[in-house]
């Protein structure tokens, strides 16, 4: 925040204490300015002594509206002097129907109205000054008469002069704000940055070991004989606990991956829109051909979701690495919801760069996260396959998952 108030040019504080300067400095200049009208009021004009201070006052006190309201400022010193011009008589050898300090206050005013106010009562306080002056100045018929036109050209480079001070004003701020702008989407990025590394990290790391222990809590009893009935609800409970640990990381994943806008607010993939993503994969080029057998509608959320990712990253995949590659999609089930995306052996050179990615891994903690099972392997012809079965129930099923995650299954993806 301090580096922004500094590139900024000012903090609050120091804009605030520059008003109080100006507005001191305002008020310094109204007591100069009725110090001296009021004394020489009676050597320009004829007035009684009771009413000089009141005339003084219309001559000085305007300018204390300069930053408050210089538009009323300026509107009640144009129009005393224009009722001063033509009610108040001057004094013999006086060639200015209006006091000097009142013409110096009504020139500040008019500089005050084109620098801050809207560009129409700008163009009413240039005009009106003008006439003001032209009219009472020619009227006195003396030599100030030969200079009536001069008081409008005047004023007029008064209100440019205004004019142009407003515009490096405005100038000034909007490059400002620019770069305020500029440097809070640089922020804003950096902070996108750090939280999509963050979620690479958890999902690389945190939820691959994650799910490491789903697979070996949930195969154990399969893997080991002899175990007691508690060590089989122990591992159970174990996978359970692992599975609900996988949940709570994607919700926080979702956290750190969103810009700004909540997971549970943001619209989440359907089993339905598995048929709009294999269209897309389609029409960029993926020869592709599937079989859907049912509706996919009545699929819970969350196994549509774990559907939908699986076939996402099963398709990337395939393109990636067996580009040009036939690739065969069938999605079936009655009782449980399974998913079989095959591929044929590459027809050119793939991708095969292992970048520490967690392809299969991520299918297989979707898979395990709603209580499925999920299979990846190469085939014997040279292809690869992966074959995920979903429970079609809102509750995770008994757990038992199965997954090759060999090198020869890493290879083939």
């Amino acid at each position: 925040m301090v580096g922004k108030l500094a590139k900024s040019g000012r903090s609050p504080a120091s804009r605030q204490r520059a008003r109080q300067w100006f507005d001191g400095f305002t008020v310094l200049v109204a007591i100069i300015f009725i110090a001296v009208a009021w004394p020489t009021l009676h050597i320009t004009h004829q007035v009684p002594a009771a009413a000089q201070p009141f005339i003084a006052g219309f001559a000085a006190f305007p300018i204390l509206l300069m930053r408050v309201n210089p538009a009323l400022g300026w509107a009640v010193s144009a129009g005393s002097a224009l009722l001063i011009s033509l009610a108040v008589p001057h004094q013999h050898g006086n060639d200015l129907p209006i006091q000097v300090v009142h013409i110096l206050c009504l020139f500040a005013l008019v500089f005050a109205v084109a620098v801050r106010s809207p560009m129409q009562i700008v163009g009413v306080a240039w005009l009106a000054t003008s006439l003001l002056f032209a009219t009472t100045m020619a009227a006195t018929g003396d030599s100030f008469a030969q200079a009536g036109l001069g008081w409008p050209i005047a004023i007029t480079g008064l209100v440019v002069l205004g004019l142009l001070v407003r515009w490096v004003v405005v100038s000034r701020q909007a490059l400002l704000k620019q770069a305020e702008e500029t440097d809070l989407e640089r922020a804003r990025r950096a902070i996108l940055e750090e939280k999509a590394r963050i979620a690479r990290d958890l999902h690389d790391v945190v939820a691959h070991h994650m799910s490491m222990v789903v697979v070996q809590a949930q195969t154990a009893p399969y893997r080991i004989d002899g175990l007691s009935p508690e060590a089989r609800e122990e591992f159970e409970s174990i996978g359970s606990g692992a599975r609900a640990a996988l949940n709570e990381i994607r919700g926080l994943l979702g956290v750190l991956r969103s810009d700004g806008q909540l997971p549970e607010h943001a619209p989440q993939p359907a089993a339905a829109d598995v048929l709009t993503l294999l269209e897309g994969a389609r029409r960029a080029g993926v020869p592709l051909t599937w079989t859907i057998d049912g509706s996919l509608d009545l699929v819970p959320a969350t196994t549509g979701l774990a559907l939908y990712r699986i076939a996402q990253e099963s398709l990337a995949n395939a393109s990636r690495h067996a580009p040009g590659a036939p690739v065969w999609v069938r999605i079936a089930g009655t009782t449980a919801l399974t998913l079989s995306i095959t591929n044929d052996r590459p027809h050119g050179p793939g991708h095969g760069d292992q970048s520490g990615g967690s392809g299969i891994a991520g299918m297989q903690a979707r898979a395990l996260a709603v209580g499925g099972t999920l299979t990846a392997a190469p085939r014997p012809d040279g292809g690869f396959e992966v074959r995920a079965e979903l429970p079609l129930s809102p509750v995770a099923g008994d757990g038992r998952a199965t997954a090759v995650l060999g090198s020869d299954a890493l290879a083939g993806m």
